[in-house]
């Protein structure tokens, strides 16, 4: 795409209506970009944060309003950032620029994130695996399953999306997952699923099935470190509470 040729078609984006567009007479946007390089991270508060992420997909408009309504209706600044894309873009002055200046944060949030799982063994950097899942995760609108498979250093050797929908076996078979482990050469695997309900707490079927998997493990020397449950509200380790 040539430099000067538009992210967008202004005729087709809601979120560039003539009506909406204004000079930044007053160098507020410039104020915003000074006080983030001068004062680090916590600097902008987060609507202002939002401002700012909207800006770089619209030369001229107002933004503070549609950030606070963002705000307001997805309830935090990781609400928005990881808000549906279908969603974020249906919301009213929000078009197919703003949603990507948006996304794109959560894109390469989740992307450093998984790198810092992949440089360590992961159960001696247990937190960066946690932060890694709950970018990922927490604001999911469905539910996802996942199996993490390890090596004997304790290395990421595949994360694999097993799939969506409760976790039953309809969603995840034991004999399937322990297959799938020999088969890649992992010694240990670690399952994780989302609520999106928002609170992280196991359900009978969560512990049913991971005993489940983790006994059909210890048959043929594949260890069930840990079934780690990601919500909105936080996350449970059914390792740390007794229940593997």
């Amino acid at each position: 795409m040539p430099e000067d040729t538009p992210l967008f078609d202004e005729r087709a984006a809601p979120e560039l209506r003539a009506d909406d567009k204004t000079q930044d007479a007053s160098g507020h946007r410039k104020r915003l970009r000074k006080r983030l390089l001068d004062g680090g991270q916590d600097a902008l508060a987060d609507h202002e944060v939002i401002e700012l992420l909207l800006t770089q997909a619209v030369a001229r408009r107002d933004m503070k309003p549609l950030a606070r309504s963002l705000l307001q209706r997805f309830g935090s600044l990781a609400g928005v950032l990881q808000a549906d894309p279908r969603t974020l873009a249906a919301h009213p002055g929000m078009g197919e620029a703003t949603t990507v200046a948006l996304q794109l944060v959560r894109v390469a949030a989740t992307r450093l994130a998984r790198e810092k799982v992949r440089e360590a063994p992961i159960i001696g950097s247990w937190q960066a695996l946690i932060d890694y899942l709950t970018i990922d995760m927490a604001h999911l609108t469905v539910e996802r399953v996942r199996v993490l498979y390890l090596n004997a250093r304790n290395m990421l050797v595949l994360d694999d999306l097993v799939g969506e929908g409760s976790i039953d076996e309809a969603a995840i078979h034991p004999r399937e997952v322990i297959r799938r482990a020999l088969d890649i050469g992992a010694t240990a695997l670690i399952l994780v699923h989302n609520h999106p309900s928002g609170s992280p707490d196991p359900s009978r079927a969560d512990i049913d099935i991971t005993n489940r998997i983790a006994e059909a493990g210890r048959l043929l020397g594949i260890t069930v470190h840990d079934h780690v449950i990601i919500g909105r509200e936080g996350h449970v380790s059914l390792k740390a509470k007794g229940l593997i």
